[in-house]
């Protein structure tokens, strides 16, 4: 079984490491209630990793993006639409919120996710693979087609409507 106690250097060397699909297959964003898992790779191929997209059944907004390193470490995390949290100090966390892989505590602690920079779901996506190091093409993953152009931009390639966090 591989070690879950990383060093916050070790983790913190992991995040920072540059990333890339392990193959060049296409991931459409899972449907409500499903989960997709798309394997990366650092560029050495020394390191796998996996991203992982959840997205509920009955509450359609509410999803969680996840970079895990040696299979089962959640190095970086960010939930959306989801319960807040509380972190280890007695904190809590509203969602959205981003956690941080912390020596000791695993992915127990998490921050507000920065919807003062990033204001819908897209964006905290594109967030989280800058946090994780992804350097994935941007068409790593895509959304079905034929839904509303939630950010104006004429782009119409999402197909299930993804929360605008700053609006709660």
């Amino acid at each position: 079984m591989a070690d879950i106690n990383l060093t916050q250097d070790e983790a913190d060397k992991l995040m920072a490491m540059e990333k890339r699909a392990a193959d060049e297959r296409e991931w459409l964003f899972p449907p409500p209630g499903e989960r997709l898992a798309i394997p990366l790779t650092s560029l050495d191929k020394r390191e796998n990793f996996m991203l992982d997209v959840t997205r509920a059944q009955i509450k359609l907004t509410k999803a969680t993006y996840q970079n895990r390193a040696r299979a089962a470490i959640i190095l970086v995390r960010l939930d959306l639409d989801g319960p807040a949290h509380r972190n280890p100090d007695g904190l809590e966390i509203p969602c959205p919120h981003l956690h941080i892989y912390r020596e000791g505590l695993g992915d127990k602690w998490a921050i507000p996710a920065p919807i003062d920079r990033y204001t819908n779901a897209v964006d905290l996506f594109q967030h989280l693979k800058r946090s994780c190091n992804n350097a994935t093409s941007p068409t790593l993953l895509r959304f079905r087609k034929g839904c509303s152009d939630d950010d104006g931009d004429g782009n119409r390639e999402t197909s299930e409507r993804l929360p605008r966090v700053a609006e709660r």
